[in-house]
């Protein structure tokens, strides 16, 4: 540093002071300060702006320990020289390892004395660092980086920093310590003594021999058989299952499609709807319907709907006492004017009936059309079928050469890497020594640490059964819980309305006889009203069985007029219409024409297909057969000692290359 600690510590606190964030970055404020500044190395520049900026950044945790020191020990200390405290705090936190406590005693010194011994005698407390502070800091930080970043270097140095304050103390008490006095060193010299005799050698005590424990199997650091059996029998049965796959992957069907089309699908929904719904596992088994044609069943009315019926044919008869004034005093009939609108109205119905049948055809017309376009279609896509068909044919036989190739580098690459596993067993055996004699430290530890922890639980256990038995005594005390109560008295708390018990019952039995009999009265009075609603429903049916039965005369006669004024349906006839049905016609006849040489053409197809599928299978089974034989002249061979290994894969794999060719 090229500057004195005193000239450092003033420009860092000018430069918090005139930093203002509202209108500055603290980038652009620092290079502002710095222009101003001249003849300043480097690193009192670089010293300055790492000070501010990590003022800035850190000022909550800073600000937590200057609010304390201005509520507490610093009331009487001015507002403005904050910033001052908040450096020496900063440097104090973070800084201290770096700078070490001779700078920081530096920067301490070219300060006022006082000024500088009530802060940091406050500050480098022991008890407010580990109480009120620390509890503050976690609020705005993490624990560990509270524990690990600003309490342990601060009190790692809080020693010779709390030597450093009082120091500050004594130079305020005008305290000088005397200097010390130089003692030399004390030479030593050898003793003139005489030699002593050797000793002569004890003899060894007996080491005592501990009970030889069994030893570990050789089991526990070794593979089972059966799993490097099931480990052959896998990698067997994956040759096997990758040739079955090369074989039938070569010669798979041509015809054949796994994939169903969507209407096969959707006819298997619904063949499984139909039959779920056949099911009857939680039906509902509720009484039958009774027969209402043959059994004369009567219907039971309830009083709302007698009365809403007999209210609808006075409302009847109201209208044609009304009608019948009506005529009688001269008005018209509308009889002709019905029958004008009923000939209009099957004039329309027969307009709409023949529009109806024009829109059936011309949808029937639209569907024969769609179905040739989709026959047309459905050739283009057998056409481009076969042609992918080809070209996969083709790749795949690539595929297979290809993939060959690549199974015999893989078995070369494989039988090199068995060599190079059986150097690594002797490393592997080492290190199961190694973990061996690392478990048994282990459990002599824990055995021990077991027997400790027994002997506490069993002292504490001891401790809370002495508790229960004084709290059961003492639950066991009897208590007297008995008290006399006379019914006659008040309860004496001086009120003008007060009784006993005794009066309040007697007062409880006259008001219950005054509401028996006042619901003795109620029940007189409702009984007369249903007296009189009984009749009035009576008088009720008498004119609905009345109007009932004139209705049902009336029906039967419309009935009967009905049945001999019933007519046959009439034909829609219109030119449009017969010029459609002959089209129809037509598109049908060219469709069913068409469909009847796709049928022949289909079976053409699967005379074919049968044909070369019963010669693949011949083929196929010739071919096996000569495996076979092949595999039982190697075994043979192998058996008799004519080959080694390699020669009889050799053999397999030539005649594998014969199969697949």
């Amino acid at each position: 540093m090229s500057l004195a600690h005193k000239q450092l510590l003033e420009h860092c606190v000018e430069v918090l002071d005139t930093f203002q964030p509202e209108l500055r970055s603290v980038e652009q404020h620092v290079n502002n300060y710095m222009a101003k500044l001249k003849n300043i190395e480097d690193s009192d520049q670089t010293f300055i702006t790492e000070v501010f900026s990590g003022c800035v950044r850190y000022d909550s945790v800073l600000n937590v320990v200057l609010d304390g020191f201005y509520i507490r020990s610093g009331k009487s200390s001015l507002r403005s020289e904050s910033n001052l405290y908040k450096v020496l705090t900063y440097l104090a936190l973070f800084r201290l390892d770096e700078l070490e406590v001779a700078h920081y005693r530096k920067f301490v010194k070219s300060q006022d004395v006082n000024k500088m011994y009530k802060f940091l005698n406050f500050f480098m407390d022991d008890k407010n660092l580990r109480t009120w502070i620390k509890d503050e800091w976690n609020k705005l930080y993490e624990r560990p980086f509270v524990q690990m970043t600003l309490l342990s270097p601060l009190l790692r140095w809080l020693p010779e920093l709390q030597e450093m304050i009082q120091q500050l103390a004594d130079k305020i008490a005008n305290k000088v310590k005397p200097k010390k006095q130089i003692i030399p060193t004390t030479e030593p010299k050898a003793f003139n003594l005489t030699q002593p005799r050797p000793r002569s050698v004890p003899m060894p005590e007996p080491i005592p021999k501990l009970e030889k424990h069994k030893p570990v199997p050789k089991t526990t650091y070794q593979d089972p058989k059966q799993k490097r059996i099931i480990e052959e029998n896998k990698v067997m049965n994956r040759r096997k299952a990758e040739e079955r796959l090369m074989e039938s992957s070569r010669y798979q069907f041509a015809c054949a499609n796994p994939e169903k089309s969507d209407k096969t699908r959707h006819r298997l929904q619904s063949i499984l709807a139909e039959q779920e719904s056949k099911l009857e596992f939680d039906k509902h088994k509720a009484n039958p319907l009774p027969n209402f044609v043959s059994e004369n069943i009567p219907i039971k009315l309830n009083a709302a709907s007698i009365l809403r019926e007999g209210k609808l044919f006075q409302k009847r008869e109201e209208e044609e006492l009304r009608k019948l004034e009506r005529l009688e005093a001269g008005a018209k009939d509308a009889s002709d004017f019905l029958r004008w609108q009923q000939e209009m109205r099957k004039q329309d119905m027969d307009r709409q009936l023949a529009e109806i049948e024009q829109r059936r055809l011309e949808g029937k017309l639209s569907h024969e059309d769609a179905i040739l376009a989709r026959q047309n279609l459905i050739k283009d896509n057998k056409q481009k079928v076969t042609e992918m068909k080809e070209e996969a044919k083709a790749i795949m036989q690539e595929y297979l050469e290809k993939k060959f190739k690549e199974e015999q580098e893989m078995r070369v690459l494989v039988e090199q890497t068995m060599e190079g596993h059986q150097n690594t067993k002797e490393a592997k055996k080492k290190l199961k020594d190694y973990k061996r004699k690392i478990v048994q430290d282990v459990n002599e530890e824990s055995k021990e640490l077991m027997r400790q922890a027994l002997e506490e639980a069993e002292a504490e256990m001891r401790r809370k059964m002495e508790i229960i038995q004084q709290i059961r005594a003492m639950e066991a005390v009897p208590a007297i819980r008995v008290k006399f109560v006379d019914f006659t008295k008040t309860a004496g708390y001086g009120l003008l309305s007060e009784f006993s018990l005794a009066e309040l019952k007697e007062r409880l039995a006259l008001m219950k006889m005054a509401e028996r009999e006042a619901e003795e009265e109620k029940r007189d009075e409702i009984l007369a009203s249903k007296e009189a609603k009984d009749q009035l429903l009576m008088n009720t049916l008498e004119t609905i069985s009345k109007h009932r039965s004139e209705m049902t005369k009336a029906a039967a006669n419309r009935l009967e007029i009905k049945k001999k004024t019933r007519q046959t349906k009439p034909e829609v006839r219109d030119d449009k219409v017969l010029e459609l049905e002959k089209k129809l016609a037509e598109r049908k006849a060219a469709r069913l024409e068409e469909q009847g040489k796709e049928r022949l053409d289909s079976r053409k197809q699967t005379q074919r297909a049968r044909s070369f599928i019963n010669a693949k299978r011949a083929s196929e089974e010739k071919r096996w057969e000569e495996l076979e034989k092949t595999k039982e002249r190697t075994a043979k061979l192998t058996s008799q000692g004519m080959y080694n290994s390699k020669g009889a894969n050799k053999l397999m794999a030539s005649n594998r290359i014969s199969v697949v060719t």
